[in-house]
Formats: structure tokens, sequence, C-alpha cells
């Protein structure tokens, strides 16, 4: 059956941390209509269990896609990715492209040998998180720290709140802290939050540190997988939030910039 060219790309995140992989999406097909889920009555998936996630995003998942018919889905959050991404692609019809953790990039980026990376807590203990070590930083030392501070930095930053800095010293810290942390010269940004603060993360490392995050390696992977499609927008993209609260209006100017014309509550 022929897609629909209206049919949307629809990234989901549990919050506003796809921003980041949809800014990279834009300047590979600016022509895509999108649809972007911040599921931020469930926020934050970091602290916790595997199976929470799991069931959380496969059912909002399997809600959405038969309710919004898109053409592609993407996970865009590291946790859900890392957690339910073969679960996901097992129950929906949909191309499924998700994120995982940049240790592949990194590692031939790096010159030292040690890599940090920064992720939620649920991120960076997953199995997966271990054999993507194992299949390509086997020869590197890769140091994990959880930092679900960022998250909330992130989060407010796009709401128009200064930077919490201390937040950011608190995580550079713990990575310069432990065995070999001194070398760290390249840095996995394992959430797709950390990238809306890489400015600040960056300088917090200071010079000689690179920041690696997995955004335009996805969005690739998205114009692949639709090379043969064709697009049109007949409205506003949308953004689509699992519930209402008082803050979402602070994300006006944050969803605008992002071509997000729309938002609504599913």
């Amino acid at each position: 059956m022929p897609i629909d060219p209206a049919a949307p790309i629809l990234m989901f995140d549990s919050g506003v941390g796809g921003l980041s992989v949809l800014a990279a999406l834009r300047r590979v097909l600016p022509q895509a209509p999108v649809i972007y889920v911040a599921d931020n009555a469930g926020l934050p998936y970091g602290q916790k269990t595997e199976a929470e996630v799991a069931a959380r995003v496969s059912g909002l998942l399997g809600r959405m896609t038969e309710r919004l018919r898109p053409r592609l889905v993407c996970i865009a959050c590291n946790t859900a990715s890392t957690i339910a991404l073969a679960a996901v692609r097992d129950v929906l019809e949909v191309p499924i492209v998700g994120t995982v953790p940049a240790i592949k990039p990194a590692a031939a980026l790096t010159q030292t040998g040690v890599i940090g990376l920064l992720g939620t807590e649920a991120t960076i203990r997953q199995g997966y998180v271990d054999r993507l070590e194992a299949e390509f930083a086997a020869d590197k030392v890769l140091l994990r720290h959880g930092a679900p501070d960022l998250v909330t930095a992130a989060e407010a930053q796009l709401r128009g709140h200064p930077v919490d800095q201390a937040a950011i010293d608190r995580a550079v810290a713990a990575l310069r802290a432990m065995p070999h942390g001194d070398r760290i010269d390249t840095v996995v940004l394992a959430c797709t939050h950390f990238p809306l603060i890489a400015e600040a993360l960056g300088a917090a490392f200071g010079p000689g540190v690179r920041l690696i995050d997995g955004a335009d390696g996805i969005a690739r992977r998205i114009a692949w997988l639709t090379r043969d499609q064709h697009f049109e927008r007949r409205a506003p993209d949308l953004a689509l939030f699992t519930r209402d609260e008082a803050g979402l209006g602070e994300l006006s100017s944050a969803l605008a910039a992002s071509g997000l014309g729309r938002s609504d509550v599913f």
C-alpha cells in the first residue's frame, strides 16, 4: 500500500531531549512532517525499573501508532531504546529507529583511550551498553556516570530558566574523579537531553574534550529508510504531551524554534 505523503515521522522521548534529534533530522529532511511526542507524564525514565519502562513505552507507542499512523517511529531516548527497542519492534509494524550511546564513534575519535559516558542511571547499567563497549571499545577505558540531574537541567533550560551549573559541575567532577578520569578526551552524551546543554558541559570539561552524541547518525538512518518516499506537510508539525501541566507554556518558544507549530495533550 502506498504511503500517504502526509504520514508523519513520530519522534518519541520521555521529555524534550529528543528535540536535539529533531534538529538533526530537520537538517537532512526539512520537508518531512513530524509529530513529536513527549511522555512528560512518565518523566523521568532513568529512575524507573526496566519492566516499567518497557511496559510504558510499548503501550504508549502501540496506541499512538494506531491513532497517528506514522510512516516511521524514532525512539529519541537512550533509556527507552536500550531497554524497550526489541520489544517495540516485536509489536509494531512500522520501521523503528532507536537511539543508542555513540560508543563506536567515540572509540574511533579518542586519542588517550579514555572515554567518559554520561547517561541516566538506567542507561549506564544496561547490557546493551556492555555489548557496545565489548564490540567497539574493548581496548579503551569507558567510564560511566549516571547524571539524572542533567535531565532536569536540560528541561529547565528549554523552559527559559538558568542552566543548573552545580549539576553540570557535579557530573563532570564525578567522571574526572574515577581512575584514569583525568585522561578523558571524549565524552559520550548518552541521553538526548544532554546535547541541549552541551555548551555548558563543554565549558566545564574544558578544552581538549570532545562531546559526542548520536543525533546525526539517527537522522541519516531515518533519511535512508525513507529515501524513496514522498513528503507533504498539510498542517504545522505537532508536539504531543501525555499530561497537561502548568509549565508547558514555557516550552512554546523552544517548540516553535524546532518547527513544532502546534501542541496538544494525547
